[in-house]
């Protein structure tokens, strides 16, 4: 996917490493990735006979960071915690997902309380608190043979509820700049694997997708239809 974005004048955050080749992971990964290369997202969302929830929801956890990390970097000249002159449908002062839905941070360690961020701060702070996750070996293990956590489902469950909240501020504050960028397919294409992936595995609660409820909805309607 990053072959389609100019990224040189956007604010990126540092891609999660790669797993080392002949791991469990690293297999995973290309299967994964020839799964969806058939264009059949149901079957590439699906776990291989055989294999280990857990190395599969790890290997996704990262892609879907990648992939989320440089879709965000695109709009960063708009995302902005102030109205700018030269374009004053950029300010986002607030994190949301459109009027009803506004998210507070808080992460037990900088920010101990829920708090109020500027989205630009929000993400800043959500990206670098799940670039440390999945650095840390002891909760997302690249050493084939080591065991995850026993709150590793709890760990990825709170992940990907809070990378949810970048894919609805992008479809609810930044669509229109997200497609004079020409990238719509792209965030469409991400969105719905990440969609038909939470919903497989059940890994969050269907409140907190509410604010893309119809779009949700229409991802399940295609699905069925095919």
């Amino acid at each position: 996917m990053s072959a389609f974005f100019n990224l040189g004048k956007t604010r990126t955050f540092k891609p999660r490493k790669d797993v080392p080749e002949g791991t469990k992971q690293y297999q995973l990964r290309k299967y994964a990735e020839a799964t969806l290369g058939s264009g059949n997202l149901r079957l590439a969302v699906r776990l291989p006979e055989g294999e280990d929830l857990n190395e599969w929801l790890a290997v996704h956890a990262v892609d879907f960071f990648n992939h989320l990390n440089m879709l965000y970097g695109t709009v960063t000249e708009f995302c902005t915690p102030q109205e700018a002159s030269t374009s004053p449908s950029a300010a986002c002062p607030i994190m949301s997902a459109g009027p009803r839905y506004e998210y507070l941070w808080e992460d037990g360690a900088r920010y101990k309380k829920a708090t109020k961020l500027p989205a630009p701060e929000y993400v800043d702070a959500l990206m670098n608190w799940a670039q440390g996750l999945l650095d840390n070996e002891e909760i997302f293990p690249s050493e084939m043979g080591k065991p995850f956590g026993k709150t590793f489902r709890e760990t990825i469950g709170r992940l990907f509820r809070r990378l949810f909240r970048v894919y609805a501020h992008l479809y609810s504050n930044h669509f229109e700049h997200i497609c004079a960028l020409g990238i719509e397919a792209h965030l469409n294409t991400s969105y719905r694997h990440f969609f038909l992936f939470v919903n497989e595995f059940d890994l969050v609660d269907k409140r907190e997708l509410a604010p893309l409820d119809e779009l949700n909805e229409a991802i399940l309607a295609e699905d069925k239809s095919r």
